[in-house]
């Protein structure tokens, strides 16, 4: 195998390491072993998932990301998965720092939002981007940590005003949620889907509105410029309905992170490349 690094949607990789094939080469030896002596369902999990229309899991990661952003500005008054505005709130704090405590809170989550994507990136890059077992841990992880950020607002200490209240039930929840949102972008590289990181929506506004073929009958990549910002606002009405709701940000979370079990749920049966 060469050992030329190989280009992928989020940096370089290497050709393997540990004996595990970064190339997607199923005929490569994993772990020192051939791929037909091993278990059905480990066979399974090794296999790089199939690329074909896998971009309807990213659009369906639109409906959580507005349901997590438009909770999180009704809650706390800052972003946790589109940094650009959590950035202009940053700048703005720092300019006059005791106007309001937003600036500390999308400081954390935009922080925290970076962190994430070192950790998501490097994990993909080490034990193969596509393999099916490496993307359903992502969204394990994922998953995971919105439900401890539920359960936080769900059991933990109330506060009277969240949106100016900077103690630890509120920026753990919105560290916490912030770290996991890239994981969502990081697999839209894997898969090759960049435009579709469910993290960011004025390039796709751009690439529709300025698309040579916008009104063609038949144009995939204009079908999903136009459901990703659709499906966010889904889930921003969701998201925000239910946050003024009694149930609250931890409702919109606890919807988010059952939203995020379907995912796992259908990347575990989703086909394979062919051998």
């Amino acid at each position: 195998m060469s050992s030329n690094p190989q280009s992928n949607g989020y940096g370089a990789i290497n050709g393997s390491r540990r004996g595990v094939s970064f190339s997607g080469d199923e005929e490569q030896p994993l772990l020192g072993e051939g791929r037909s002596t091993k278990p059905g369902w480990r066979k399974s999990m090794m296999a790089d998932v199939r690329r074909d229309w896998a971009d309807l899991i990213l659009l369906i990661c639109y409906i959580v990301t507005g349901l997590l952003d438009s909770a999180a500005i009704s809650t706390w008054g800052s972003f946790v998965s589109m940094q650009t505005g959590n950035t202009v709130y940053f700048g703005l704090g720092l300019a006059a720092p005791r106007e309001s405590t937003r600036w500390i809170k999308s400081a954390t989550s935009l922080g925290f939002f970076c962190i994430g994507s070192v950790f998501f990136s490097f994990f993909h890059r080490y034990f193969s981007p596509k393999r099916r077992w490496v993307i359903c841990a992502s969204f394990v992880v994922q998953t995971a940590m919105i439900v401890v950020a539920a359960s936080i607002l769900t059991f933990g200490p109330k506060t009277a005003d969240p949106k100016e209240a900077i103690g630890w039930p509120e920026l753990v929840p919105i560290a916490l949620i912030a770290f996991q949102s890239c994981g969502q972008a990081v697999i839209s590289r894997a898969l090759k889907y960049n435009a579709l990181t469910s993290v960011v929506l004025t390039s796709i506004y751009c690439d529709l509105f300025s698309d040579a073929n916008l009104l063609a009958a038949n144009n995939a990549e204009r079908n999903r410029r136009v459901a990703a910002p659709v499906l966010l606002l889904i889930g921003a009405i969701i998201g925000g309905t239910l946050a003024h709701s009694w149930v609250g940000c931890a409702g919109a979370l606890w919807v988010a992170a059952t939203l995020k079990l379907v995912i796992i749920v259908a990347w575990f049966f989703w086909p394979t490349e062919p051998e």
